[in-house]
């Protein structure tokens, strides 16, 4: 079984380890993430321990998938701060550990995450992530609309570059 939560900022550095583990298995399985491999643990771990202070404030939300062996899956929504954009949010890092996909988690966080948003106030969300990849399928049959493609946007390991695909999805 299992269950889905949000973090609060006082949870959140003793979740450190459980989200790092989860990005790191992400990057290695290939994920256009913002890192590149080789990517270790104690890496992505400084890079969600910079994420604290977001958190503490209010303007980056994460919530967690757990199961009897720790957490498993994880997404964030990042609610921006300027005056003409207090309306929207970006959703950032769904991730799901290569162990526990194909079991919907992928879309009980994306659901999560949007209910939050309405909660929140905001009407609409935007997103990116690597074109053909299974989370743009993922986003595709989600209600998400696609309005462009940008060629070369992200590198890989080997130097080549991949295309991105970015997505909105008013709700409310």
């Amino acid at each position: 079984m299992h269950t889905i939560e949000r973090l609060p900022a006082e949870d959140f550095p003793g979740c450190v380890k459980g989200l790092a583990e989860v990005l790191t298995d992400a990057v290695d399985d290939g994920a256009s993430v913002g890192f590149l491999t080789p990517f270790d643990r104690e890496a992505a771990a400084v890079w969600w321990r910079e994420r604290a202070p977001a958190v503490a404030d209010g303007s980056l939300i994460v919530w967690v998938c757990r199961d009897a062996g720790g957490i498993v899956a994880t997404v964030s929504l990042a609610l921006p701060g300027k005056p003409n954009s207090r309306h929207r949010a970006e959703v950032s890092k769904l991730l799901v550990h290569r162990d526990a996909r194909g079991r919907g988690l992928a879309r009980a966080l994306l659901a999560t995450v949007e209910a939050a948003a309405v909660e929140a106030g905001v009407s609409l969300l935007v997103l990116d992530t690597r074109t053909g990849s299974a989370a743009e399928r993922l986003y595709l049959t989600g209600g998400w609309t696609l309005f462009g493609v940008v060629p070369g946007y992200a590198a890989d390991p080997d130097g080549s570059l991949q295309d991105c695909s970015f997505f909105y999805k008013p709700i409310a």
